[in-house]
């Protein structure tokens, strides 16, 4: 199994619904997300998938975040944009680009230096997803 990663970041502000505490209240973030992308076969050139291309796959995900009111943005609309939910959601949307062969292994994002969350694929009965 080959995995390759690729860091991005956006900035956006947020409010968390029915939290109590300070992160109820409208704040920002300088995000930073982490792509971890993996399969098990190689092109005819040795690659996985070109870094050009997961960089610009993962960039064009954020561009839908990126100076927003993450509130205001599908799916945080309806659900908490969290650091998880943010997670999961770029997880998916990340899938959606990756070729035939290669799937997202893992995305972190994190809102702080020192606070991030992680999101991976559930891991199918006896093979991974």
């Amino acid at each position: 199994m080959y995995t390759l990663e690729v860091e991005s970041d956006f900035s956006a502000a947020h409010r968390l619904r029915g939290y109590r505490g300070k992160c109820e209240n409208l704040h920002g973030h300088n995000w930073r997300v982490r792509a971890a992308v993996s399969g098990r076969k190689l092109d005819a050139t040795g690659l996985l998938v070109d870094f050009g291309d997961l960089k610009r796959w993962l960039a064009d995900c954020l561009s839908a975040l990126d100076h927003q009111m993450l509130n205001e943005v599908r799916p945080f609309d309806r659900e908490n944009p969290t650091s998880e939910n943010l997670a999961r959601h770029l997880a998916l949307e990340l899938g959606r680009r990756l070729p035939r062969g290669v799937r997202v292994r893992a995305i972190t994002v994190w809102e702080s230096d020192r606070c991030a969350a992680t999101w991976e694929p559930p891991v199918r009965r006896g093979k991974e997803a």
